[in-house]
């Protein structure tokens, strides 16, 4: 497995691509309320990412082995989708989640981040849902630093999600990102503690569990891209992209709109 370490010039360029994803995600908030259709979500996002940021969609076109290219600018997986939804024509409706996943490139490096959405006023069962993923998440960051292993992020998720009565997708990971969209190591949102590659500094990758409020079990629709959950089950997704520092970690999809750290952290410090 060759995993690349990131200077701190390419540092400077994964915070620029960092940023600016998370921005697109700013920009796309006030959009998603009812009766919008994900597809005009995608063309906003696209036209604010290529017109107004001057950054590629990555997803656009693409085209991983044994799959056909990917037809739009961002994801977006609404309610029992677990990821990679593909925009169209439908309709969001009060009390939907979505989650919208959006990666830029721009000079050369890649920014990648999603975000869980509430369509008006979600169920109480949704909101939980995606609280906890959003927890789940940050307990994998928090666990980054030098001399740890991929294992114990897996097993700081998984520990949390299954004590919340969620489970945790399997068959989705995290990944190593920069120059490349998807780059090694692959980070499972699950694992045991001591297991896996030890990180080092200069390492970057994503951390994005997709929790489900039933069964973990999962299919592909014919689109040959839009997964969900097999029992119908709410499933939520959050990403960070993150870089080992080396004390540490840094959060590099940070922007105005970011939402903030969850109070166990802040309580922790």
């Amino acid at each position: 497995m060759s995993v690349s370490i990131k200077s701190s010039a390419d540092v400077e360029k994964m915070q620029v691509a960092g940023r600016l994803a998370a921005e697109v995600l700013d920009y796309i908030t006030p959009f998603v309320k009812p009766g919008v259709t994900t597809g005009e979500l995608d063309q906003l996002c696209h036209d604010y990412m290529v017109n107004v940021q001057g950054t590629i969609p990555a997803p656009l076109n693409y085209a991983p082995p044994g799959h056909a290219p990917y037809p739009r600018s961002i994801c977006t997986s609404v309610n029992h989708q677990v990821c990679h939804g593909v925009p169209g024509d439908k309709q969001l409706k009060a009390g939907d989640i979505v989650n919208i996943d959006v990666t830029v490139i721009k000079d050369g490096w890649h920014g990648d981040t999603s975000r869980m959405f509430y369509v008006g006023e979600p169920s109480i069962q949704a909101r939980r849902l995606c609280e906890i993923t959003y927890q789940a998440m940050w307990h994998g960051i928090a666990m980054v630093r030098p001399g740890v292993h991929l294992g114990d992020i897996g097993h700081a998720i998984q520990k949390f999600a299954e004590s919340q009565g969620c489970s945790v997708v399997r068959e989705f990971c995290g990944h190593g990102i920069g120059r490349g969209f998807h780059e090694e190591p692959q980070v499972l949102h699950y694992g045991r503690p001591g297991s896996g590659l030890k990180l080092v500094a200069g390492m970057t990758f994503t951390i994005e569990p997709m929790i489900n409020a039933g069964r973990r079990d999962i299919r592909q629709m014919n689109d040959g891209w839009t997964i969900v959950t097999k029992d119908h089950s709410l499933s939520a997704q959050w990403e960070h992209t993150v870089l080992v520092t080396g004390t540490g970690y840094e959060v590099l999809t940070v922007s105005a709109g970011t939402p903030p750290v969850p109070a166990f952290l802040t309580q922790a410090a």
